[in-house]
């Protein structure tokens, strides 16, 4: 048996490096006879100075990134352009590494990267046959190869790396040469093994092993493993998975034959391997997003939110093609900030009584408070690209060209991709309230709210044109009317109360103060209104007339129930790269931070923000812990479902056309909403606008269950006034 550690004598490896190279040289003019051998050695001493054995171990092949649920074990799916993930060889059966050096390199452990003997062999099978039927490649030089490949930046260097020309054979060996001087020979075959390709979109060894047996590498049997081995050769030819196993069985044994030959296995355990069927367990790893789980279809909507967050980190890249590249090669471990159960809770929810054939669409997002981690994210829709059975669209100019997306699509309706949202109605009373309360305003500011309200913003931002050219905008109900605190004001949703307050701290304050707790402004027309000239106009900002989506919002409101710290929201809580290091990104002032730490910053203080809690409790039918909330408020029946204290708002827009609530505990903030996205102007009526309360009710109750129940901080006595 050949000892692995044996290599030529340092007097001897001169000689035999320039007869591996001359050698080269003559089965390189052997297999192309056109070319001057001369010509041939003057061009590929000028060429191999481009990369260096230090470029080739430097470079890494593409890997996997394998992404996780929060729990670091629930995988959500894997994203790769080549299914392959980078294992030691301390990690690979001692069979795969004899197999492979059987099949592919006989001499592996005796030649210095070029084989002469090998060499000479494929020059004379080459001349018989009058053409190329040896191509005499050491594993040395066929790692050379794939590592020019993996190492291309262009699409020429990448043809160069595999282009069948005598050039290239040269290049891999003087390369292979100069690389067995700087490394060893298990590092070679480790870094081989990891790169090889085994068809059946398996790349590297631990892919080959999972795609083809659903094992480790480290658990592969002689059988296994001679298996594979005979894969590398030709992958499409000796698939095993193929309808006809013949030439695959003959490949393996082939394969066992040479391993017993080396001594490896002894005759009977050939025999007996020889004697066994090729029996496979094939499994089919996920790709991207519409691999999720069928069983968790839901998952695939968290799932493009974070490629669409990923896309727009600049750490990952220039541009947002960069960026995917880099998830799609770079071997990432990410563990994502979706929680199984609370998404479980979440599905449930807004499938709740759902047909799956409705227009509207009913969603739900969860974050957490002080992190800004979301948690999960759910619509009545299935997670598909088939629209082939979606039902009309609901926009009649567009009914005859196109159809709905429902129940079927990928369109990000939650958040996190590029369309503008819905109009929130109500819930944006909070930012009013937050600005009045962070401007010195206490909770007692009283106004005698009339039904109808006639405001100093000019008719232009909106509103009937009844009243001399200025907004005024009424109440729902004329039980509104009267004196009303923000306690009060908030509960009933008195719309006169908080055009008011508005005007009392500037409609351009509550605007800046929106955005600083996440708000994007996506439509032209709230663009040119949240402009430093309009702002100050924009007196109907205050009953929810911008779009937005409801991740904005549950992770504003998450910035109250965090008192005051905002937080970005975040689809991870590690990234992991191959090396076993922390992503990291490089902030403004030149600090390295991790990625997947949460980014915040105070936005509001924090009495301010507790006080802004005591007055959205009164919306729940909770009780604050100062002030009154005038004896009823528009979703009352949420404490009681909760079981715990409770904050929020509902909010609906004109003519309802959308319905929303949004609810936080100290533990979680949650924005449901109802409308139709393919068309925002059709109404969904008074009746289901209940549809977000419940959801984000009974998704609180679930997702907290058997938690302890924590209590909000009061406000001090300066901000209830």
């Amino acid at each position: 048996m050949t000892n692995p550690t044996t290599r030529p004598a340092p007097g001897r490896l001169v000689p035999l490096l320039r007869a591996g190279l001359i050698a080269g040289v003559v089965v390189a003019a052997a297999l192309f006879p056109f070319v001057a051998v001369g010509g041939l050695a003057a061009k590929a001493g000028a060429d191999l100075v481009e990369k260096t054995p230090a470029d080739l171990l430097a470079s890494m092949p593409a890997q996997t990134s394998y992404v996780y649920a929060a729990d670091g074990t629930t995988l959500i799916t894997t994203f790769y352009e080549e299914h392959r993930r980078y294992v030691p060889l301390s990690q690979m059966s001692p069979y795969v590494q004899q197999a492979i050096v059987a099949s592919e390199d006989s001499r592996f452990y005796e030649h210095n990267g070029v084989d002469p003997k090998g060499v000479l062999r494929a020059f004379v099978a080459n001349q018989q046959a009058g053409g190329v039927s040896q191509g005499a490649s050491t594993l040395t030089m066929q790692y050379v190869r794939m590592a020019l490949r993996d190492s291309a930046k262009t699409p020429m260097e990448a043809r160069q790396a595999t282009e069948q020309t005598p050039l290239r054979k040269l290049r891999e060996m003087r390369l292979a040469l100069d690389l067995e001087k700087e490394t060893t020979k298990s590092q070679i075959l480790e870094r081989y093994l990891n790169s090889a390709y085994f068809g059946h979109r398996a790349y590297g060894i631990y892919s080959a092993s999972e795609i083809f047996f659903s094992k480790l590498p480290k658990d592969l049997t002689p059988v296994e493993a001679a298996t594979l081995a005979g894969l590398v050769k030709a992958p499409t030819t000796y698939d095993p998975a193929s309808s006809d196993r013949k030439a695959a069985t003959d490949r393996r044994n082939y394969v066992l034959d040479r391993m017993q030959a080396m001594g490896y296995l002894s005759p009977q355990a050939t025999a007996a391997a020889k004697a066994e069927p090729i029996q496979l367990r094939l499994s089919n790893p996920p790709n991207d997003c519409m691999s999720v789980p069928e069983e968790h279809n839901g998952w695939g909507f968290f799932c493009d939110y974070l490629k669409a967050w990923w896309a727009a980190q600049p750490a990952f890249g220039s541009n947002s093609l960069e960026r995917l590249d880099k998830l799609r090669r770079g071997g990432y471990t990410i563990v994502t900030s979706l929680d199984p159960k609370m998404q479980e809770v979440a599905d449930g929810q807004v499938q709740a009584g759902e047909s799956n054939g409705s227009p509207y669409g009913h969603g739900l997002v969860a974050v957490e408070p002080g992190t800004g981690y979301v948690k999960s994210m759910a619509v009545n829709r299935t997670y598909s690209l088939d629209q082939d059975e979606n039902g009309p669209h609901s926009d009649p100019s567009k009914r005859n060209r196109m159809k709905g997306n429902y129940p079927n699509t990928v369109v990000p309706l939650l958040g996190g991709g590029d369309l503008p949202g819905y109009q929130a109605g109500s819930t944006f009373k909070m930012f009013t309230m937050l600005a009045a309360l962070d401007a010195g305003l206490p909770l007692g500011t009283a106004f005698n709210s009339p039904h109808r309200f006639v405001s100093i913003y000019p008719d232009g931002s909106g509103g009937p044109t009844d009243c001399g050219g200025y907004w005024c905008p009424s109440n729902a109900s004329g039980a509104m009317s009267g004196n009303q605190t923000m306690w009060s004001g908030f509960g009933k949703s008195v719309n006169t109360y908080f055009v008011w307050l508005e005007q009392k701290v500037g409609a351009e304050n509550v605007v800046r103060l929106a955005e600083r707790l996440g708000l994007q402004w996506r439509t032209d027309i709230d663009k040119r209104q949240a402009s430093p000239s309009q702002a100050n106009k924009w007196g109907s900002f205050t009953l929810g007339v911008s779009d937005v989506t409801p991740l904005e919002m549950a992770n504003a409101y998450a910035t109250v129930a965090a008192e005051g710290r905002f937080c970005e929201a975040l689809p991870v809580t590690s990234i992991v790269g191959p090396d076993g290091a922390p992503a990291t990104y490089r902030t403004g002032s030149g600090m390295d931070l991790e990625i997947a730490l949460p980014r915040c910053s105070q936005e509001v203080s924090a009495d301010a923000a507790r006080a802004a809690t005591d007055a959205a409790r009164c919306p729940t039918g909770d009780t604050p812990a100062r002030g009154s909330c005038g004896g009823w408020s528009t979703a009352d029946r949420v404490r009681g479902i909760v079981g715990r204290p409770v904050a929020g708002k509902t909010g609906t827009t004109d003519s309802d056309r959308a319905a929303w609530f949004v609810g936080y505990t100290p533990e979680l903030a949650v924005a449901s909403f109802l409308s139709d996205p393919d068309s925002p102007m059709n109404p969904v009526g008074s009746g289901p606008a209940n549809k977000p309360i419940d959801a984000v009710a009974g998704f609180l109750k679930g997702a907290l269950k058997d938690q302890p129940v924590r209590q909000f901080n009061p406000p001090s006595d300066e901000m209830t006034g």
